[in-house]
């Protein structure tokens, strides 16, 4: 199950080069600093996933995970495999060429690894690995503190908008499409100022 995090799709390998490449995107400095930093960090967490995988499969005999089809074909340690044992792929890594975008992006994916974490760690056989577990999540939060905070220093941490195109008149409308005949929820979610509500959208169509 560890293998989730050292080749699958939220794994450490795909944080560290989804966030390097990220960086020779960034024209300012500081948040092209920060994801360096980060990429790098993320690396050496592969390394600390890496390094229980291969305490649990290295007595070949002795281990119940070296049962498993995956480490009894390929032998003890990491591979670039996820838990179902899918190869590693390229198209793990989310980088769109715009700051705000991959920033985005990131909190996303900080967001899947921390919940992969979770699971594992209530999964964990063994103090040990628990804790290098728990550090692992904890960091994850970390890395999405910054990218928080790298947003808002552009203003853009709630501002959903961004780019050089201006969004039609649609952009503030909230379309109600799955009224049951009972009273809907309404709230700052879909209400005004930033909102406004259309409660029928094929009598706003016609008017």
């Amino acid at each position: 199950m560890l293998l989730e995090q050292f080749g699958g799709a939220t794994g450490e390998l795909t944080a560290a080069l989804q966030y390097w490449v990220q960086s020779f995107h960034v024209e300012n400095a500081g948040i092209k600093d920060m994801l360096q930093d980060i990429a790098i960090e993320e690396f050496g967490h592969l390394e600390m996933v890496g390094k229980p995988i291969e305490a649990h499969t290295k007595n070949v005999d002795q281990t119940e995970a070296y049962k498993s089809t995956l480490f009894a074909v390929r032998g003890m340690g990491p591979h670039l495999l996820d838990s179902q044992g899918n190869t590693w792929t390229a198209s793990y890594v989310n980088e769109g060429g715009d700051v705000v975008r991959d920033l985005r992006a990131n909190i996303a994916a900080e967001a899947g690894a921390r919940q992969t974490y979770e699971e594992l760690i209530k999964l964990a056989s063994d103090e040990g690995t628990k804790k290098t577990l728990v550090h692992l999540l904890s960091r994850e939060i970390s890395h999405t503190q910054m990218f928080m905070k790298a947003l808002d220093s552009m203003g853009k941490l709630t501002d959903p908008m961004f780019g050089n195109i201006q969004p039609d008149e649609t952009v503030d409308i909230y379309y109600n499409l799955s009224s049951n005949g009972q009273e809907d929820e309404r709230g700052p979610l879909n209400s005004e100022p930033t909102f406004r509500y259309v409660a029928n959208p094929a009598v706003e169509s016609k008017s």
